[in-house]
């Protein structure tokens, strides 16, 4: 056994040195300017990759579409968001936290596009509506959204799944639990 505590401690010298030219090879001379800021899909990603985007995009965009419709088309079509209706502060509460969580997921999907060339494509042109849902969250919670507002919305997610289904990664509505809406 006595051995070993000098074979022991040789091990963690080394570790320890390995570790400190790591770290400094790591922090070498830079030429002070910074990568560029927005990450772009390379052309040499691998099929797996592909799947994966499709698959990110598809589980995204379908979170924000089951939120959307549970938690603010369908009460708005049932009239709770009017005054004076049963579980009216409730209803809009929620709406707003699946506004927030919507617009979310709506982002991420877009990012997620932009890993499938034929998926990236499709989607660019929706990054504007997608930008254009950033405050209605606040909006639905406060009980100042209109039919226009949800409209927005409603329109977005379909267009979302329209360019999801034409690039082959078809949505399907995927309603997250009250508890995913609020963190």
């Amino acid at each position: 056994m006595p051995g070993s505590v000098p074979l022991r401690r040789l091990f963690v010298a080394l570790l320890l040195s390995c570790t400190v030219l790591v770290g400094a090879t790591a922090c070498g001379k830079g030429s002070g300017s910074s990568a560029s800021s927005s990450p772009s899909p390379s052309g040499t990603a691998s099929p797996e990759k592909q799947k994966l985007a499709k698959t990110r995009f598809v589980a995204n965009a379908g979170l924000a579409a089951g939120a959307t419709y549970q938690w603010i088309v369908k009460p708005y079509r049932a009239g709770t968001f009017k005054k004076g209706a049963d579980g009216r502060k409730s209803a809009l509460i929620k709406a707003g936290l699946a506004g927030g969580f919507a617009y979310n997921r709506l982002k991420a999907a877009a990012e997620n596009a932009k890993g499938d060339p034929l998926l990236s494509k499709a989607v660019a042109p929706l990054t504007a509506g997608i930008e254009s849902l950033k405050g209605l969250g606040n909006k639905l919670r406060t009980g100042e959204a209109s039919a226009g507002d949800v409209g927005a919305f409603e329109n977005v997610i379909s267009g979302i799944k329209d360019a999801g289904k034409s690039a082959g990664a078809e949505v399907k509505d995927k309603v997250p639990s009250a508890s995913q809406l609020g963190g």
